[in-house]
């Protein structure tokens, strides 16, 4: 660094532990390679008040610098035997014999204090310099629900032009966020590591299931003679056909469960309900109209009155 570290955040030689503080804050924020984009001065700027800040922040340096012990890079200044340099309660230490104010900064931690101001994004880098670890970036992906229950691969734009292949995992969930480490924005000049991409799954609509917490609902159409008779139909699950076996005299709102044909939710899976709906044929069925005809004749069931 060389110079005057007091001189680079502007304070003076008997300035507290909080001016020090507060000085170099003011400057940091200022100075920040986030806000100074390309700015190489403003980059040089910040190096000098973050060293300077480093050597001064830390009591036992800073009590060594105004002795004269070592220079504003932290390297130890040899003497000679005859002195040359600031001694203890010389003009070089405005604190006299007890050297300079201690406490305030042996306890600052650099990460915590650039992490409250820049949202984590600073880093301590090499020297008492800083690197700026790139932004993370925040984007919305929908998938379908089968790709949510069997996993999947799906590209993704950003608004930069960049698309990323993003790998669904089996079982995600509504909400869940995936973090692809290092795709985010690029760190500042290319020195230091990019940051994340943080990917918001979110369940498209679907046409035919509807989602009741872990479990699934769908309306299934049943003929009249298999809610009659009993017996095997298709039924459509998000992860193909399968057969399921209708009881005879089924009703039309009666639901029927397939364990385990649900959604995921909290890493468990639930049910499918097919709720039963009796279809009758479009196309005018001759003997059907019989049947019916008879039984209203007869002063058949009428559910009704029951």
């Amino acid at each position: 660094m060389a110079g005057d570290p007091y001189k680079e955040l502007g304070v003076s030689r008997g300035a507290s532990a909080d001016e020090i503080k507060k000085a170099f804050r003011k400057l940091a924020k200022e100075l920040h390679p986030d806000k100074n984009l390309g700015n190489r001065d403003a980059d040089e700027r910040f190096k000098r008040v973050t060293a300077a800040f480093d050597l001064l922040g830390d009591a036992e340096k800073r009590a060594k610098f105004d002795r004269g012990e070592i220079d504003a890079d932290g390297r130890e200044q040899f003497r000679g035997f005859g002195g040359g340099g600031p001694q203890p309660g010389a003009g070089g230490n405005p604190f006299g014999q007890g050297g300079a104010q201690r406490g305030g900064f042996d306890n600052v931690d650099l990460d915590d204090l650039f992490g409250g101001m820049f949202g984590g994004g600073a880093r301590p880098g090499a020297r008492g310099g800083f690197s700026s670890r790139g932004q993370d970036v925040k984007a919305t992906l929908e998938i379908s629900l089968e790709d949510s229950i069997s996993g999947a691969t799906r590209r993704i734009q950003f608004s930069d032009g960049r698309t990323l292949d993003v790998t669904i995992p089996k079982g995600a969930a509504d909400g869940q966020t995936i973090r692809l480490r290092g795709q985010g924005a690029p760190g500042v000049s290319g020195r230091s590591e990019a940051g994340d991409a943080l990917i918001t799954l979110k369940l498209a609509s679907h046409p035919i299931f509807q989602r009741d917490g872990a479990d699934l609902t769908m309306d299934l159409p049943v003929s009249l003679p298999d809610a009659v008779l009993g017996g095997k139909i298709p039924v459509r699950t998000p992860e193909g056909t399968v057969n399921m076996t209708i009881p005879s005299g089924s009703s039309s709102g009666k639901v029927l469960r397939l364990k385990g044909r649900g959604a995921f939710v909290g890493g468990k899976r639930g049910d499918l309900l097919a709720k039963l709906m009796i279809q009758l044929p479009e196309a005018p069925d001759e003997a059907l109209t019989k049947l019916a005809q008879t039984m209203r004749d007869k002063g058949g069931y009428r559910p009704w009155r029951d």
